[in-house]
């Protein structure tokens, strides 16, 4: 939890509104997210990073949403992109197009003219292939592409292989040995302007040191490229710096940024940085209720309206969110305001049953539990005991997990939170199962709003035809 997402009375609460009401109004699953605490991480950044000149470009493959994007635009965000997809939701969404720099390892040709058309600050190239296709492009239309390449520095950013993108043997960006040679044949093509040098080397960094490895690899190539007259504008190092989920001790993004200002003391580049999950992660929690309890012989099973369609990366990358009860169990009372307060309705209980002329005891009774109150004559005990269980949703795949060996007291219908959700979660989704895709909602002080609504299942096949 964090300041944004906290219990008050027992109540899961997003800023000022209850999570509860949310699943009441919108239902579930549902992301929720929080206005103040993606505008406080941006600031942070900002303010991190105002001795110097720079560039936040938030990587909105993290989370696309609209309204999420127009938050960071005011804010006075550029932004990564990966696709002409992102581009059009950049644009729709008020984004600066003079503030985006578009990544990516498979550039079709009409996504250059896209982002062409639309005056982009600079492509990131990363290869050599690419880098003909868009001199040919740029050609066609007349124009001059800025450019930068992406440049793999072979550095190991001790994170899941899956999201590691700065080894040699990983497919993005243009090999370290091979860099200057495309950056002289650059210089030389009509269509192109050379203004900068990008590396990313990773997502969910939880170390610094991996920043500054990759930093002092590609600062090689910046001054070995100065000295033949090629001079660049601007130094993009990428995003990557990761959050807690579990237990993970990531360093704070005042000592990210600082280590990065260090790196690049004396020098006159502009910095570029590309922050995604770190600015969104904790900024959002996806709500589901619970369907079914289901007990098994080795394992009990908490089944869910939420799937791996809906959050995918416990099934992707094995990660980890914190599952946290909507309605957690009430802290604990003095056993004096507890006795007494249970002994008062209970005895208002009997006197209805004696009213009502129920008369029912055999020596096997369980002692009569008051809901919300002990149980007399147990210790203490409530009905609703802790267990261990699998989180899982309803899709047919074993591995539609959304969390291990969580212990936890529940019922049917209990709400969930699933914590950290805000990156890669709905802008990972899809419709398998033919399940529409979740509800999204932002809540700002006392507000929430609607920023997506449910789909529809007649939504997902109304582009489908029948032959005959």
């Amino acid at each position: 939890m964090n300041q944004y997402f906290h219990y008050q009375q027992d109540q899961l609460f997003a800023e000022n509104v209850a999570l509860a009401d949310i699943a009441e109004k919108f239902g579930t699953p549902c992301y929720v997210y929080s206005r103040a605490a993606l505008t406080d991480a941006y600031r942070q950044f900002a303010d991190a990073l105002k001795a110097r000149e720079h560039l936040i470009c938030f990587s909105v493959k993290s989370n696309s949403n609209l309204a999420i994007l127009n938050l960071f635009a005011r804010l006075g965000a550029g932004f990564d992109i990966v696709s002409g997809g992102e581009l059009q939701r950049v644009l729709a969404a008020g984004g600066d197009a003079g503030k985006v720099v578009f990544s990516g390892v498979g550039k079709t040709e009409s996504e250059m003219r896209l982002a062409l058309e639309a005056n982009i600050l600079c492509f990131n190239v990363e290869s050599a292939a690419e880098l003909d296709r868009l001199n040919e492009v740029a050609a066609s239309m007349g124009k001059v592409a800025a450019i930068s390449f992406r440049v793999n520095p072979d550095v190991d950013a001790k994170t899941h292989p899956y999201i590691s993108t700065g080894l040699k043997q990983n497919k993005f960006g243009v090999a370290y040995a091979d860099a200057m040679a495309l950056y002289r044949k650059a210089a030389g093509m009509a269509h192109l302007r050379v203004t900068g040098m990008d590396c990313h080397i990773g997502s969910q960094l939880t170390e610094t040191s991996p920043f500054i490895a990759a930093a002092e690899k590609v600062l090689v190539l910046v001054d070995q490229l100065a000295s033949e007259g090629i001079k660049l504008e601007h130094l993009d190092l990428g995003g990557g710096l990761g959050i807690r989920y579990d237990d993970e001790t990531p360093p704070s993004i005042a000592d990210y940024a600082q280590a990065l200002l260090g790196a690049l003391r004396g020098r006159s580049e502009k910095l570029i940085v590309e922050p995604g999950r770190v600015l969104v992660g904790n900024a959002g929690v996806l709500l589901t209720r619970v369907e079914y309890l289901k007990p098994g012989a080795e394992k009990h099973f908490a089944i869910v309206d939420a799937a791996m369609n809906d959050l995918m990366r416990p099934a992707l990358y094995d990660a980890y969110h914190a599952i946290l009860p909507v309605q957690r169990e009430p802290s604990p009372r003095s056993s004096d305001e507890t006795t007494d307060e249970a002994s008062s309705h209970l005895a208002k209980l009997q006197k209805l049953q004696q009213a009502i002329g129920y008369s029912h005891s055999t020596k096997h009774d369980k002692a009569v539990q008051v809901a919300g109150y002990p149980a007399s004559g147990r210790g203490g005990e409530r009905e609703k005991q802790p267990q261990i269980y699998e989180v899982v949703g309803p899709i047919c795949e074993t591995g539609d997990f959304l969390g291990h060996g969580r212990e936890m007291a529940l019922d049917q219908g209990s709400l969930l939170a699933l914590m950290s959700a805000g990156a890669y979660g709905m802008s990972m989704s899809s419709n398998y199962n033919t399940r529409p895709r979740a509800a999204e909602v932002m809540v700002d002080g006392v507000s929430a709003h609607l920023i997506r609504e449910r789909e529809t299942v007649r939504q997902l096949f109304a582009g489908e035809k029948i032959i005959a």
